[in-house]
């Protein structure tokens, strides 16, 4: 019997991609990281047709499917997911602006301004355009969202429903198959031009910095979100996190949302939530809340915003952030999905959504998403605890009427 490989991991791949783009850029001779750079190019005209069928397939069939529930605990579990989601955005734009100056100063954003200055060209391009700009498909979602959802109330559009749900599997397909596969030959080829142009070492020592800020930042979320379920529900906020341990540690080593569910759901258990409300929201909330993506993505759009100059005010930040609040619906169903709906809207703050800035936030993501995902997932738990003590109370209030 001969033992079975072992699959090299996504988050081992990038990081050789790193390894090995930064080798080439400093070694190779400049007409093999030329032809690196060209197959980089291509799949970067790829990925930007993909994106406006990501927004589809992930907020279509994420809206749709919220017809599946209690109501008006519905509406009231969808409410505060959001609001968390945009709370935690909020978190880590505070937390960037006031420590990321410390490290991202005038001389060091003097030293990385215009990263594609002195990058080479592919070497020849294909004109690739996406068939829908990011506006439309975005109001085209919402539109087929709702009304698919409205008519699966009064017990109709299924057909459409399975329309859209087979649509997001053609798009998870992709990304699974194609995109996140050939990832880490994006990355690479990313990172051999920004070597080659002189500037890897300068940008990888601000996204270090960066990386070691957004972990403790989940960690300290997550704490804040059980303190307040315990504050509501007067339940021990310590032991509800220790309850919630496992459901932490599975989704860092499953990098799935999905996959988590059901240790999540035995969390969620132990935390004293009743099966009717656990088995609604876990599932619920692990599809549209994503409080930990949302901190790491705008801290690297911070960060970048910084780089470069670039204004990150409030006013400028805020609509960026309500949008990816709604964006990343259902983006947890496929690998590296938050970043992937987050990069149309980059332009929102300036940040073009494809070249080396946008690369290495992918890769940079990627590396740390399973934290982001254990965040996410952790906070599902925090929540469930909320509407179980909602409706606990709704509950009581009936019984005092009859």
């Amino acid at each position: 019997m001969t033992k079975a490989k072992k699959k090299i991991g996504l988050v081992p791949k990038l990081i050789i991609a790193i390894i090995l783009g930064i080798i080439i850029g400093n070694y190779a001779s400049k007409e093999v990281v030329e032809i690196l750079v060209t197959i980089s190019g291509l799949f970067a005209a790829f990925l930007q047709f993909v994106i406006p069928f990501i927004i589809l397939g992930f907020v279509t069939a994420g809206i749709a499917e919220l017809t599946s529930g209690a109501g008006k605990l519905l509406g009231i579990t969808t409410g505060i997911a959001y609001c968390s989601t945009i709370i935690a955005g909020l978190l880590a734009y505070t937390v960037a602006i006031t420590i990321f100056p410390n490290f991202i100063n005038a001389g060091v954003a003097e030293s990385v301004v215009d990263p594609n200055s002195g990058m080479l060209s592919p070497i020849f391009t294909i004109p690739l355009k996406p068939m829908l700009d990011v506006t439309a498909a975005i109001v085209f979602a919402f539109m087929m969202g709702l009304g698919i959802s409205a008519l699966r109330g009064r017990g109709r559009g299924e057909g459409l429903f399975n329309i859209a749900m087979d649509f997001q599997e053609i798009i998870k397909s992709t990304l699974s198959k194609i995109i996140i596969p050939l990832l880490p030959l994006y990355i690479a080829g990313t990172f051999a031009n920004i070597t080659f142009a002189g500037q890897v070492w300068d940008i990888l020592k601000i996204f270090g910095k960066v990386y070691l800020i957004v972990i403790p930042l989940h960690i300290i979320y997550i704490c804040f979100q059980f303190a307040l379920a315990g504050a509501y529900t007067k339940k021990n906020p310590i032991q509800l996190l220790k309850n919630q341990i496992p459901g932490y540690l599975t989704a860092v080593g499953t990098q799935s949302s999905a996959a988590t569910i059901p240790v999540n759901v035995v969390c969620a258990e132990k935390n004293g939530v009743s099966k009717q409300i656990r088995e609604f929201v876990v599932p619920l909330c692990a599809t549209i809340h994503l409080s930990g993506s949302i901190i790491s993505v705008t801290s690297f759009t911070v960060a970048v915003l910084m780089m470069n100059q670039m204004n990150y005010s409030l006013a400028i930040v805020l609509p960026y952030l309500l949008m990816l609040g709604v964006a990343m619906v259902a983006a947890p169903g496929a690998p590296g999905g938050a970043i992937m709906s987050a990069l149309p809207f980059l332009p929102m703050v300036g940040i073009p959504s494809d070249g080396g800035l946008a690369s290495l936030m992918i890769a940079l993501y990627i590396t740390q998403d399973s934290f982001g995902t254990a965040a996410n997932i952790s906070g599902d738990n925090a929540i469930a605890v909320v509407i179980d003590e909602i409706n606990n109370k709704s509950v009581k209030r009936e019984k005092k009427r009859k």
